[in-house]
């Protein structure tokens, strides 16, 4: 091409050589639109898989929330009934009051999937998630402190500790093998009911059942600590139905997608 340029110039073939001009710009603005067509192609074809990779991710997020309110509402319903009680309201057995006690010590930490969401803000690439509903969603779920705020409260709780330092940890044992959690699998709406407000018998003798039920009736700080459980629980489960009830609407309206 640079040969017959020159050629050209030098016979001052001056219509040859605009016409040689005119071929090497066409070239170049189509080398350079079909360059750009492909990174469109490929930038496009990243968004799709990134976004159906975030969506995965908030279809669990969404059935781990769900979880996590029916699991604290159990919780909440044995420390109330623990509550009343201990302070006569309501007098339970020595079994059921061990049952009760031992479930409101419980908590659920909440495992994030958010590997997409992280991958996507550490490269700088949220953009790719074109869908600005989608995106303030995600944004929204992985920066909120709750969730932490949930664990904290659940594993520092007076009560909690009191309980673990004051029942023999055979007692202990019993419970949490015949009355703990029970398991859910992921995704699964239905076996959320019920995960841990089941019927169980820790299977103890009178004595052993007797002796861990008064150490409970007996210490009044057990009542003074449960008030404060009932009170950070219903907390913790108006933030996750009232506060962020908008990231719940948001998960829901993505768990009913179909994949």
């Amino acid at each position: 091409m640079l040969r017959h340029v020159i050629s050209h110039l030098r016979r001052q073939d001056w219509t040859a050589v605009a016409i040689e001009l005119i071929v090497v710009v066409i070239g170049v603005f189509i080398g350079m639109q079909v360059s750009n067509w492909n990174e469109d192609r490929e930038t496009n074809q990243k968004a799709v898989v990134f976004t159906q990779r975030l969506k995965a991710d908030l279809r669990e997020e969404a059935w781990s929330y769900e979880y996590e309110v029916g699991y604290f509402n159990e919780v909440l319903a044995s420390a109330k009934r623990a509550a009343d009680a201990l302070s006569g309201k309501a007098p339970l057995s020595d079994e059921a009051l061990l049952v009760a006690t031992y479930r409101a010590t419980q908590y659920r930490f909440n495992i994030r999937r958010r590997a997409t969401y992280d991958e996507l803000t550490s490269t700088g690439e949220m953009g790719l998630i074109h869908d600005p509903t989608l995106r303030d969603l995600a944004m929204r779920l992985y920066t909120a402190p709750m969730f932490d705020s949930i664990h904290e409260e659940g594993i520092d709780n007076p009560y909690r500790k009191a309980f673990r330092m004051a029942i023999p940890y055979e007692v202990q044992n019993a419970l949490a093998s015949t009355c703990g959690d029970r398991l859910v699998p992921t995704g699964d709406y239905k076996a959320i009911g019920h995960s841990l407000d089941h019927p169980c018998s820790p299977g103890l003798s009178p004595g052993a059942l007797a002796t861990s039920a008064a150490i409970l009736r007996n210490d009044p700080h057990f009542l003074e600590f449960l008030r404060l459980r009932i009170a950070d629980i219903e907390t913790n489960l108006g933030n996750l139905t009232v506060s962020y009830g908008d990231i719940r609407k948001g998960l829901r309206a993505v768990a009913r997608e179909k994949p």
